[in-house]
């Protein structure tokens, strides 16, 4: 994260108001690694350098939700959505992602977007 944070300070106009990102690519098969990148949001693409490279979360139709409250309490949201696609018969395509709202120093008010890609 710091790498990607010096790079942000080095790039004038790159970031205004952006949020970090967490995108996760889930494997086809249980007990697969997940592929996961770290991001903040941007305004215009970029050049890549070094480990830095711009990657674009999949567009398409999602399952939300806000999560409010401290991270480590997350999952009963994220069980929230699986439980909306499986009774609304809406599978994953296999993205999700998680956006950071600003930093508070109240962990109850912390808010987190949490999506996934409907296929």
């Amino acid at each position: 994260m710091d790498q990607v944070w010096a790079f942000l300070r080095a790039q004038p106009g790159l970031r205004t108001d952006g949020h970090n990102i967490f995108l996760y690519r889930h494997p086809t098969h249980r007990g697969e690694p997940l592929d996961v990148d770290f991001g903040v949001e941007v305004v215009r693409e970029f050049e890549p350098s070094a480990e830095i490279k711009p990657v674009r979360t999949p567009a398409g139709e999602v399952a939300t939700a806000l999560h409010v409250g401290p991270y480590e309490k997350m999952h009963p949201t994220h069980q929230a959505i699986h439980d909306w696609m499986e009774a609304n018969h809406r599978p994953s395509a296999g993205w999700s992602w998680e956006i950071y709202g600003d930093w508070t120093e109240d962990p109850a008010k912390m808010e987190t977007t949490i999506m996934y890609l409907l296929k």
